[in-house]
């Protein structure tokens, strides 16, 4: 084999080694905002499953108010629904929109609860109902972290793939570009909560 031959063959070699070590790091960093994903999962699972028991505990005070029960639990499955499509495919456009949106659905049914049980002291009073209570705020404060930490993946990913040399090979390879996931307040629930010292 001539001189040139090596060369040529060296240059194949060192372009393929360049593809692969480009596509592995978009794999580690796509399993990365995955994992992140799955965080934001399993606290989401957590207040849906807390959600019920927060229904149930109230129907006995607010068993006139089955309006908003009924869209708490309706606003539930809807956001179950939307987790399980975004949880099989993390950073999809649509996926994160549809969850993002019924999300949004579904705080607003809740800051709705919320309110309704301010009209009634001995339902917040109630040690079942200030518990759940307690616990979904907890588990609030969790998903805001999974969500800036998956968030942070997928911008570093999106960062990656975007860049020159990667995204000349990042499409070819189906490394499509991943959605943030947005958070879901309503305007209402941006507003700041009226504070009353009577």
């Amino acid at each position: 084999m001539s001189t040139g031959g090596w060369i040529f063959l060296a240059v194949i070699v060192a372009l393929v080694v360049w593809a692969v070590m480009i596509y592995n790091g978009l794999v580690m960093l796509r399993q990365r905002f995955k994992n992140s994903y799955a965080q934001i999962d399993v606290q989401l699972k957590r207040r849906y499953d807390l959600i019920p028991n927060l229904v149930e505990a109230a129907k006995g005070y607010i068993a006139h108010e089955r309006q908003t029960l009924e869209a708490v639990i309706a606003a539930r499955g809807a956001a179950v629904n939307a987790a399980g499509k975004a949880a099989a495919a993390p950073g999809d456009p649509a996926a994160m929109q549809g969850l993002a949106q019924a999300e949004g659905v579904l705080g607003g049914a809740m800051g709705r609860l919320l309110a309704v049980f301010e009209a009634y002291p001995d339902l917040k009073a109630n040690q079942n109902v200030m518990q759940v209570q307690e616990e979904l705020t907890s588990t609030e404060n969790k998903i805001a972290f999974a969500r800036q930490a998956f968030n942070d993946t997928v911008m570093e990913y999106n960062s990656k793939r975007d860049s020159f040399p990667d995204i000349m090979f990042a499409g070819m390879l189906g490394f499509a570009t991943a959605v943030f996931l947005e958070a879901t307040e309503s305007a209402e629930e941006r507003k700041a909560p009226k504070v009353s010292f009577k």
